[in-house]
């Protein structure tokens, strides 16, 4: 395997096993073993598993555009459409992990914002960036017409990504994507009318 290839090997898993068991609960070993490559390896790609646990964030923060991409700048789509086509896909992948996932920047918010400073304030970049992302549609939506223009997007957007992080977790929690479906249901009958 080649370098790069090992560093994101051990991203890959690393994120993986992450998302099941939380940053805390993931060994430096048990990623390793996964990988299969010895310690030595993480230790010359990471300088401490703080380090790798941010590497994991980025990588996990750019695919994560990449699908915002993929749907928010459809433009085959309408704005409004947009969002709901990819809150349809996010749905569907948690009904796939049958809840256990969730949302990999979301569980690390609620596990690590109090305990790492580092964490939380790039944790908090991912979701500002999101959150501009949404208001970007958002403002396109109303330039279309398809939502008012006296509705501010950037609130807009902070209540999805809010509601949405909240429907994901209440979804792990009670073992049924509802809370989810709900969110997506209310969002477009009643908020974003």
């Amino acid at each position: 395997m080649k370098k790069h290839d090992t560093r994101s090997e051990i991203i890959r898993i690393g994120t993986d096993l992450i998302s099941r068991q939380g940053f805390n609960a993931t060994g430096i070993d048990s990623i390793l073993k996964e990988a299969a490559v010895p310690k030595g390896s993480f230790y010359h790609y990471f300088k401490n598993k703080e380090e790798f646990g941010l590497a994991v964030i980025d990588r996990f923060a750019e695919s994560f555009e990449q699908r915002l991409d993929t749907f928010l700048n459809d433009d085959e789509v309408s704005p409004l459409n947009r969002i709901r086509n990819f809150l349809e896909t996010g749905l569907a992948r948690v009904s796939q992990n049958q809840c256990t996932k969730g949302c990999l920047i979301g569980n690390l918010g609620q596990e690590m914002a109090d305990q790492n400073e580092l964490f939380r304030a790039r944790l908090d970049e991912v979701f500002s960036m999101w959150k501009g992302r949404f208001a970007a549609c958002l403002t396109e939506a109303q330039q279309r017409g398809e939502l008012s223009r006296s509705r501010d997007a950037l609130q807009l957007s902070g209540f999805i990504l809010s509601g949405w992080e909240g429907a994901i977790l209440r979804a792990k929690v009670m073992k049924t994507t509802q809370p989810m479906q709900d969110f997506i249901e209310v969002l477009f009958s009643a908020t974003l009318r």
